[in-house]
């Protein structure tokens, strides 16, 4: 009974906050991510439009990869009236645990027309390796 209750509660909650939402304000900005991996490397594609690369912060320590930083809503004319905001901004941090080990000296960035792409090379202890058959 008390668990019903309380969703309950919750419910009515979220219904009394939305009504007070203002329905033109941002949304959080949490930028897409692709990530892939063959052989050699793991290659994420971050989806970070308008930014700049000096607004951005990426940390690698041990397994963990952070992308954090901020995209920033332009500053327009005093008096101008924006009918609808859709575009979303503001602080984002992205955390992924890489369980491969990472050759972190070799990591590199490469940010382009809004798309940053990180490339994170295997260490040579794990890429695979041919081994010849002897007869």
């Amino acid at each position: 009974m008390n668990l019903l209750l309380s969703r309950d509660v919750h419910d009515l909650r979220g219904r009394m906050n939305r009504l007070f939402e203002e329905p033109d304000s941002p949304r959080a900005f949490r930028p897409a991510v692709d990530v892939a991996e063959d052989a050699h490397e793991i290659v994420l594609q971050v989806e970070l439009p308008g930014m700049k690369k000096e607004d951005i912060d990426i940390q690698l320590t041990g397994d963990t990869l952070r992308l954090s930083g901020q995209r920033r809503r332009e500053e327009h004319e005093r008096g101008e009236h924006f009918h609808r905001i859709e575009r979303s901004y503001g602080a984002f941090s992205r955390t992924f645990q890489i369980e491969t080990p990472i050759d972190a000296a070799n990591v590199s960035a490469d940010y382009q027309d809004g798309v940053l792409t990180l490339k994170l090379p295997k260490q040579e202890a794990v890429k695979p390796r041919q081994i010849p058959i002897n007869a």
